[in-house]
C-alpha cells in the first residue's frame, strides 16, 4: 500500500492549504461555457469543503484544457460553481503567482475558498521535471513562501511530472486529498492484495492498453481472469487467428492495431485458460443485430457486440469473482441493436457481491446510461492516470506524495 499522509494527519486550522484539483470539464467550443460540474463538485463537495470547515485557508490550483485548444479558458467559471455546490461565497483571481495573487491570499480569512487562475497560462506548468527542479520554479518560489501545507487531491493528473502536481511536495508539508486517497486505497483493494477470485473485464479500442494491463496483472499474480469484449475483444480474437472478415480486418489494421497481435498472441499462448475471448459475436446486417458463432467467421459484416454464448460464459465467470476491474464496454452501446452484452455483462457486475472498481470515460456514460453507476463499489473518474496505474506504472503525483511522507517521517 502506498504511504503517504491524508487529511486526518495534518492540522490545518487557521493554515494557508494549496490544494490542487482537477476542474478540467468539457467547455463548449463556441459559447466557452463550462458544460458539466462533476468533477468540480466532486472536489468541492469532500476535499474543498472539510478544509474550509475546518478553518482552513483554502487557495485552490486547477488546470483548464490545454493552451491552442478551444477548452483552454480562464476559472472564473469554475470558481462560481464551486460557489454554487459549496452553497457560499468563492472568491477567484484572474492571476496565478503575481502580486493580485500573493495579495488575495494574504487576506484570505480562516473558513475561505480562493480560486486562482489556469494554473496552464503558467507557460513552465507542463514541463516535465523533479520535484526539486519544479520547487525552483516561479510558480513555486511565489506562492509557497504563503501556504503552511500542500494538499494533492488530482489523482486525474498524477501521471503528469508537472509543476503544480509534484513541485510543492519538496518544500511544504504535503499530504492526499479525499478524492487522490479514496482512488489509491480502491486502486490498492484490486492491484495489492485482492480477494480472489479477481477479474479484470477489458473492452473498447484501446487494445494496447489493455494488452499492458493483461500482462501486468497476469504476470504478477494480480488477476485471475481477463475477459475481453468490444474491440478489445476483436483484436485479442483475430491474434488467435480467426479470421474475422475483411471488414473487421480492415478496421483493425485502419486503427493500426494489428501490430499488437504478436505481443497479445504471445500472452494467450502463455496463459491459455486465464485469458477469455469471445465465443460469438454481434454483426449488423442491414442494421438489424445478427449473431455469429466463432467457428462461423470470417463475415463480411461488421462486428459491434459480443453474443449472447459469451454473455453466460462471461456471467459464471463474474459470479464467483470476489474483485472485479471493468474498464470499456463490450460493444458499440449507444446503438440500441447492439448494447446487449454491454447492459448485460454491466449488471452482472453491478449485481455481483464483488468489490468492483469501474473507470474509463465510456465506462462511466454506459454505466449512468444504464443507470448502474451506484451499484458499482467505486467509480473512478480519472483517465489516463488510471490506465497506468492498472498497467503497474509509478504515478509522479503519487510518488512525490510517498517521499514528502517519508522525509516528515
Amino acid at each position: 500500500m502506498v504511504k503517504f499522509l491524508t487529511l486526518d494527519d495534518v492540522k490545518v486550522k487557521d493554515k494557508v492549504v494549496l490544494v490542487r484539483v482537477d476542474f478540467n470539464s468539457p467547455v463548449d467550443p463556441n459559447s466557452k461555457k463550462v458544460l458539466e460540474d462533476v468533477r468540480i463538485r466532486a472536489h468541492g463537495e469532500t476535499t474543498i469543503k472539510e478544509l474550509a470547515e475546518k478553518g482552513a485557508k483554502v487557495v485552490v490550483l486547477a488546470h483548464q484544457g490545454r493552451k491552442g485548444d478551444p477548452d483552454f479558458i480562464p476559472l472564473k467559471q469554475h470558481a462560481e460553481i464551486l460557489g454554487k455546490v459549496l452553497g457560499k461565497p468563492v472568491k477567484y483571481v484572474d492571476d496565478i503567482f503575481g502580486e493580485k495573487a500573493k495579495t488575495a491570499i494574504k487576506n484570505l480569512k480562516s473558513g475561505e475558498i480562493l480560486v486562482l487562475d489556469n494554473v496552464r497560462m503558467f507557460a513552465g506548468e507542463t514541463k516535465e521535471g523533479t520535484p526539486e527542479e519544479h520547487a525552483k520554479t516561479e510558480l513555486v518560489q511565489n506562492l509557497a513562501p504563503l501556504a503552511n501545507l500542500f494538499v494533492n487531491d488530482a489523482f486525474a493528473a498524477a501521471h503528469r511530472a508537472h509543476v503544480s502536481i509534484i513541485g510543492f511536495t519538496a518544500v511544504l508539508s504535503s499530504a492526499a486529498g479525499r478524492i487522490m486517497e479514496r482512488e489509491l486505497k480502491s486502486l490498492g483493494r484490486v492491484l495489492e492484495k485482492p480477494e480472489k477470485p479477481c477479474l479484470f473485464i477489458l473492452g473498447g479500442a484501446k487494445a494496447d492498453d489493455s494488452l499492458e494491463i493483461s500482462k501486468y496483472v497476469l504476470d504478477n499474480k494480480i488477476a485471475d481472469y481477463v475477459l475481453t469484449g468490444g474491440v478489445v475483444g476483436q483484436v485479442f480474437l483475430a491474434s488467435k487467428g480467426v479470421d474475422l472478415g475483411k471488414p473487421n480486418m480492415d478496421f483493425l489494421a485502419k486503427k493500426e492495431l494489428t501490430g499488437l497481435m504478436p505481443g497479445i498472441g504471445e500472452l494467450m499462448r502463455k496463459y491459455p485458460d486465464k485469458v477469455k475471448t469471445p465465443k460469438d459475436v454481434a454483426v449488423e446486417v442491414n442494421g438489424k443485430r445478427k449473431e455469429l458463432t466463432v467457428e462461423a467467421l470470417p463475415t463480411n459484416y461488421p462486428m459491434f457486440d459480443i453474443g449472447a454464448k459469451t454473455v453466460e460464459d462471461y456471467a459464471k465467470i463474474i459470479k464467483n469473482a470476489k474483485s472485479i476491474v471493468v474498464s470499456g464496454p463490450m460493444g458499440v452501446y449507444e446503438n440500441k441493436e447492439f448494447v446487449y452484452g454491454t447492459k448485460r455483462i454491466f449488471e452482472e457486475i453491478a449485481n455481483s457481491k464483488a468489490f468492483s472498481l469501474a473507470g474509463g470515460g465510456h465506462t462511466i456514460s454506459a454505466l449512468e446510461e444504464l443507470d448502474l453507476a451506484k451499484k458499482i463499489s467505486y467509480v473512478s473518474t480519472a483517465g489516463g492516470a488510471l490506465i497506468e496505474f492498472l498497467m503497474g506504472k509509478k504515478l509522479p503525483g503519487v510518488v512525490a506524495l510517498e517521499k514528502a511522507a517519508a522525509r516528515k517521517a
